[in-house]
């Protein structure tokens, strides 16, 4: 069955106050550069941000910050992003910061259905305060959660009008594992091709899993941080 092409605005109109999202990408590679722009457009607050971190401060997650939309921040480390951090120590944010294998492993877990697991990652740290912990063959692990969503924001570089979804190197990143986890799947893609135009070989996430296609009309795909060659500077 295909799946619903809109506009990006039209894609997060959907998104209520309160709800929870899934944001593809690592720091600003791989990112729903255009959806994260129409959200911020739209204004939906109090809103739970699930990503591994939030970009920078004037872009990517970082415009919804700026806009104070978001209630609760889930991520794994603070980046380069000093509105978060400063966001951070005035209490004007919630903040759950999660090792990044964890963080990983709760979102497949999420996409795979199973509500929990035990791992090693955090025991005897504050990781683990109020956690459920148990002996497994003479080591301690703890209990984590799976992380699902209402919606998932995803980035690809491919999508036909299936779903099926294709991605380019390491914007592959969150993505995919992002795109299985939510209850409601809105995929931002570069190009909409027809079905059967994608090597099947080639497909990562398939269209199952995608309720939503949005081709983007604009990419900046900034670099955090650039560093060149002595040569280079010259």
């Amino acid at each position: 069955m295909a799946v619903e092409v809109v506009t990006a605005e039209d894609a997060v109109a959907r998104v209520p106050n309160g709800a929870s999202i899934l944001f593809g990408g690592f720091g600003l590679c791989g990112i729903p550069e255009n959806l994260i722009k129409a959200l911020a457009r739209h204004g939906a607050r109090d809103l739970t941000v699930i990503s591994n971190n939030a970009g920078v401060a004037d872009y990517g997650i970082g415009l919804l910050l700026a806009n104070n939309q978001v209630r609760k921040m889930i991520g794994t480390y603070v980046g380069e992003n000093p509105l978060l951090e400063g966001m951070i120590l005035n209490k004007s944010i919630e903040i759950e910061l999660v090792p990044q294998g964890t963080f990983a492993e709760r979102i497949r877990a999420a996409g795979a259905g199973i509500p929990a697991f035990f791992t090693p990652t955090g025991v005897g740290t504050m990781v683990a305060d109020g956690k459920e912990t148990r002996q497994f063959d003479g080591r301690e692990y703890v209990l984590e959660r799976a992380l699902g969503a209402d919606f998932a924001f995803v980035k690809a570089y491919h999508g036909d009008r299936l779903g099926n979804l294709v991605y380019r190197r390491t914007t592959r990143n969150f993505n995919p594992m992002m795109a299985t986890a939510a209850r409601t799947t809105i995929a931002e893609v570069e190009a909409i091709v027809e079905a059967g135009a994608l090597d099947p070989e080639n497909v990562v996430t398939p269209g199952i899993f995608v309720d939503v296609l949005v081709r983007g009309e604009v990419y900046e795909k900034r670099i955090e941080k650039r560093t060149y060659r002595a040569a280079d500077r010259a």
